[in-house]
């Protein structure tokens, strides 16, 4: 008994040191990225995001072709139902609050808390390991993710070379 309680107390420590020095990212929404990723030097990636229906995605749920096409699924509201959330607003479960942003920044990126700060975003390597996740022009792992919701959606082709079109958002020069 009188040895299990320092090994007991040095694996709590130890477990307790662990935990402590985990980092834990949070979702910070894609207002703490417009202020760097809007202008012409950054490659306008939040205008752009905000032009297209990814930004429109959860709006979009609350549409009178929403409720016909979540009628024919046997869906009542598809604002509140999870599967229709899961690609409409990726993070409604993880982060409720930013819902209504639809397929945000984070969704793609990961959680922006430890790479937000401007002086980790301007070392891409400290970005990547603070859990910036980044494709690098990467068009497979791209459309991988993408199909991920695109895959054939309510019965409507995806064109993916068409939409990235669309949607790309490269930092110029990089």
């Amino acid at each position: 008994m009188k040895k299990t309680v320092p090994f007991v107390v040095a694996f709590s420590i130890v477990v307790l040191g662990l935990f402590l020095a985990a980092k834990e990212y949070t979702y910070v929404g894609a207002s703490a990225c417009k202020l760097c990723h809007k202008s012409e030097l950054q490659g306008r990636q939040y205008v752009i995001w905000e032009s297209n229906l990814h930004s429109k995605s959860f709006a979009g749920l609350k549409t009178a072709k929403a409720l016909e096409i979540g009628k024919s699924a046997g869906v009542g509201n598809p604002a509140d139902n999870a599967q229709c959330l899961g690609c409409h607003a990726p993070l409604a479960v993880k982060a409720p609050e930013l819902k209504e942003e639809g397929v945000t920044c984070e969704v793609c990126h990961g959680l922006g808390s430890a790479y937000k700060k401007l002086s980790i975003m301007q070392d891409r390597k400290k970005a990547v390991e603070n859990g910036l996740i980044l494709y690098n022009a990467d068009t497979n792992a791209i459309r991988a993710h993408c199909l991920k919701c695109h895959q054939n959606p309510h019965g409507n082709p995806f064109d993916f070379g068409a939409a990235w079109e669309k949607v790309k958002h490269p930092i110029p020069g990089k």
